[in-house]
């Protein structure tokens, strides 16, 4: 072998070695940097938030973002990029309508504590908050032109035998504000829901209902709980007398029957007999006020469990009798 082999040789050799080096070198530089970097470390996070909320009569995002600064536990990879960022992404944080103060006829807050239960919509779940910097958050809400219109459900609610609802059907809530120009919102006197159609229904029913779109304008909820009483009944029939009510002194009023077949319809099960307390009148001011002489009986009230009645036959004819 010629000596300048033996010198090129020996050249590459170590420039290979001095390749490892360099490498392994750089490998320990890189470790030791994500290996840092990974650690967590206490520095400042200011996130731009728009405020999003449902406040009546106005807009649901805020016209304005506020940065919310505070001094934050988290690793360094955030705090590396916090700190190398021109424009910070804005965060839309929905706030509940209790926590938020008002400052002025457009203008809403969130002060004191009450910031603390949005912590991981502001930073995010991987930081711990230490300090707030931003003291009040303060965020103009634009006022829309708005009215308030009822809800209305379209239904069929078919009960099992024996069975009925024991109160009125209730839509929680049971109206809702749409905004919008004044031309479509004059043409809007309803808002409806999606239908609701239930059968052989044996116990009190709940649930929701989304609300039907209405196009043009925007409504301060998209949905609607109901909710519908249903109780097991027994019904009872009896034979109870007319009684005449309110005759003035020296006034007599005949009622003609004197008597009536009422059907009770009662939550089951009884806890007493209804039939004890219910009465049925006449009262001497409908005969005074009527052409005929023909008078629909009257109770005072139904006692307890009773949640309907029906009365056989349904006017009574009534004669003075002086």
């Amino acid at each position: 072998m010629s000596l300048g082999t033996r010198l090129r040789e020996q050249i590459g050799h170590r420039s290979r070695e001095w390749i490892v080096v360099a490498v392994s070198i750089l490998l320990a530089v890189v470790t030791w940097f994500l290996t840092n970097l990974s650690q967590e470390y206490s520095g400042t996070v200011s996130v731009p938030v728009v405020a999003v909320c449902n406040i009546e009569g106005h807009g649901t995002e805020s016209s304005n973002a506020v940065v919310v600064s505070a001094r934050c536990r988290t690793d360094g990879f955030r705090l590396l990029r916090e700190n190398s960022r021109r424009e910070r992404r804005v965060v839309k944080v929905r706030f509940d309508n209790a926590d938020l103060r008002r400052f002025g006829p457009d203008t809403y807050g969130i002060v004191g504590g009450t910031k603390n239960s949005y912590l991981n919509q502001f930073f995010g779940e991987g930081a711990q908050v230490e300090a707030f910097i931003t003291d009040t958050l303060k965020f103009v809400f634009p006022v829309e032109n708005h009215k308030k219109v009822p809800v209305e459900v379209p239904r069929s609610i078919l009960c099992r035998s024996q069975y009925t609802q024991s109160g009125p059907f209730r839509v929680t809530p049971d109206s809702v504000t749409v905004y919008g120009e004044d031309e479509r919102l004059e043409a809007i006197d309803k808002i409806w829901a999606q239908r609701l159609v239930l059968t052989d229904v044996h116990e009190s029913e709940h649930g929701v209902l989304r609300l039907v779109p209405t196009p043009g304008v925007r409504m301060s909820a998209e949905e609607v709980g109901y909710e519908v009483p249903v109780t097991r009944y027994v019904e009872l029939q009896a034979v109870v007398p007319v009684e005449v009510w309110n005759a003035p002194a020296g006034h007599e009023l005949q009622v003609y029957p004197a008597s009536a077949r009422v059907l009770l319809r009662c939550v089951f099960p009884l806890s007493k007999d209804p039939l004890k307390e219910f009465r049925l009148y006449v009262d001497w001011r409908d005969f005074n006020a009527s052409i005929t002489g023909r008078c629909a009986p009257r109770t005072l009230r139904l006692p307890s469990g009773v949640l309907s009645y029906r009365v056989e036959p349904e006017v009574f004819d009534c004669v003075e009798v002086r």
